[in-house]
């Protein structure tokens, strides 16, 4: 074997600059490359390596081998290369050499070992090189994308301290219009469009509600209680009936079990709100429009369907739906579903939506009592 070696390293030392011509020669696909001179700059290392390859364990051509490769894909990185044409380039020259190795040891039967530590070279040189070279694109991507979630959480915390100020201060004057309206009621009965004035202000004060909630800081001192969900869903369709006898919307109600839960209940008749609200509003232009509302149980959690015969919500919005700002309707302020989502995880549960071309279905799963 030693014989052997010898007449391998002696035939690299006499084809090492007809090697490096072919392989530059062979490389050359266009000027695009600011690394280019790849051959020409990093020719002379990779040569060595080759050729110490034969002398060496695999052990410690690795660690030669590995600080090399990564400056290679920090540099490109920096030029904002990628590394395709890197990649083609280092297999052309692992073909070039082992052709002409076993063109000229081609009667040589105990050859390939030294060929397989030739190909270990060109191999693990890519390796460390395409494997550093996507770890710095990873955390570059993932230092914007943190950048990006920052400046966003920080714009939403400004415009939710300044939407709480405005809405505070709107909420002032629009309690006497209502208190006006109800003044003129009682001392005009017959006056005309009293009742589309009151609904125009119910709607009003329905969605400072949301901005409230969503700015308002949390509580921790009022303690949870149990309730009947059952009770608090008919309380619900009840306080919203005015507007479903409006839209004459048909209710189907499946309770297959009396159900208890655990949690502050103001908030989750908030939610309910919310959500069947905004079925009513979608079924305003529907033929025959139906909400129905199924409340059934596992052995550890609540599940509460509410669906609608609704316009489907395509897929793009569905997975974007409890973002805030995010709405189907015109005048909508997209974030009671934000809300609603924030409200029942604090409960230790879940809110999700599906749709279709029949149904709109909107899953409410919490945490038995």
């Amino acid at each position: 074997m030693i014989p052997l070696r010898n007449d391998i390293l002696s035939f690299l030392e006499e084809n090492k600059e007809p090697f490096l011509m072919s392989w530059e020669k062979q490389t050359i696909i266009n000027g695009k490359d600011s690394i280019n001179d790849f051959i020409f700059l990093y020719g002379d290392i990779m040569y060595d390596f080759l050729y110490k390859s034969i002398i060496l364990t695999y052990e410690e051509m690795n660690l030669l081998i590995e600080p090399f490769a990564k400056k290679i894909a920090r540099d490109r990185m920096i030029e904002q290369i990628g590394m395709g044409e890197f990649v083609y380039k280092i297999n052309i020259g692992k073909t070039i050499l082992c052709k002409d190795l076993l063109q000229h040891f081609s009667d040589i039967g105990d050859f390939p070992p030294f060929l397989d530590r030739i190909c270990h070279v060109f191999d693990k040189f890519l390796f460390y090189a395409v494997s550093h070279y996507t770890d710095i694109k990873d955390q570059i991507i993932e230092e914007k994308n943190q950048y990006i979630t920052s400046t966003h959480h920080e714009r939403l915390t400004l415009l939710g301290q300044m939407t709480s100020s405005f809405v505070h201060e709107f909420r002032n004057p629009l309690t006497s219009i209502h208190g006006f309206v109800q003044l003129l009621r009682s001392e005009h009965p017959t006056l005309p469009y009293l009742d589309i004035i009151a609904n125009e202000l119910e709607q009003l004060k329905f969605s400072i509600s949301q901005f409230l909630m969503l700015s308002k800081k949390e509580i921790i001192e009022i303690e949870k209680t149990s309730f009947s969900l059952n009770a608090l869903i008919d309380e619900v369709l009840s306080f919203l009936y005015p507007r479903i006898l409006e839209v004459n919307v048909e209710i189907q109600k499946n309770y297959l079990h009396e159900l208890t839960i655990h949690g502050f209940k103001d908030a989750i008749r908030q939610v309910l709100i919310n959500i069947i609200f905004n079925a009513v509003d979608v079924l305003k232009n529907i033929k025959n429009p139906i909400i129905q509302i199924e409340l059934d149980q596992t052995t550890q959690s609540v599940i509460l369907d509410i669906a609608n015969n609704g316009p489907r919500i395509s897929e793009g919005l569905v997975d974007n739906i409890f973002e805030p700002f995010v709405t189907t309707k015109e005048t909508g302020t997209g974030l009671g579903l934000y809300v609603s989502k924030n409200t029942i995880e604090k409960h230790g549960g879940t809110l999700t939506c599906q749709s279709n071309d029949e149904w709109t279905v909107f899953t409410i799963i919490l945490p038995l009592k």
